[in-house]
């Protein structure tokens, strides 16, 4: 943004649109079935100190729109499996999949990560699922010959 940009912010109060707890995009007609939309929003998503956000230039102007959602806006679509495993979020950005970091809520595992939280999708707990295990109550992950505890909250 240059110094003549203006810029236009809507609170998430006045947004028409939302996130719900999958991470599917939604408006008052319903949910949005257009996948180049969906994509659009979520490669859109940012983060500041007031919450989560989308947001675009338009000439002169940047749009920043805050929008509700439940828990958070970052899901991990997806695992890259390389040397270290990696999580695709919905945003198209790729972070390393920390075990430390993992917990399980609700029956939803998750991960912390800098000062946001990811939720795993069912997809990418399917492809974890062969290093996942739930012995005896407690669930671990397996990575690289190392047992994982992952913690419930």
């Amino acid at each position: 943004m240059t110094d003549k940009n203006r810029e236009i912010i809507i609170s998430k109060e006045d947004a028409v649109f939302w996130m719900d707890g999958n991470g599917g995009w939604h408006n008052i007609h319903g949910a949005f079935e257009h996948k180049k939309v969906i994509a659009y929003f979520n490669r859109s998503i940012e983060y500041d100190a007031d919450g989560y956000f989308v947001s675009q230039v338009r000439g002169d102007v940047v749009e920043k729109v805050y929008f509700r959602y439940q828990e958070t806006a970052l899901f991990a679509v997806d695992i890259i499996q390389n040397d270290d495993l990696r999580l695709l979020l919905n945003t198209r950005k790729q972070v390393p999949l920390n075990p430390k970091k993992l917990f399980i809520r609700n029956d939803n595992l998750f991960m912390h990560f800098e000062n946001q939280l990811i939720k795993f999708t069912d997809r990418s707990m399917i492809k974890l699922s062969d290093r996942l295990d739930d012995a005896n109550g407690q669930f671990t992950i397996h990575l690289k010959g190392v047992c994982y505890t992952i913690q419930e909250k």
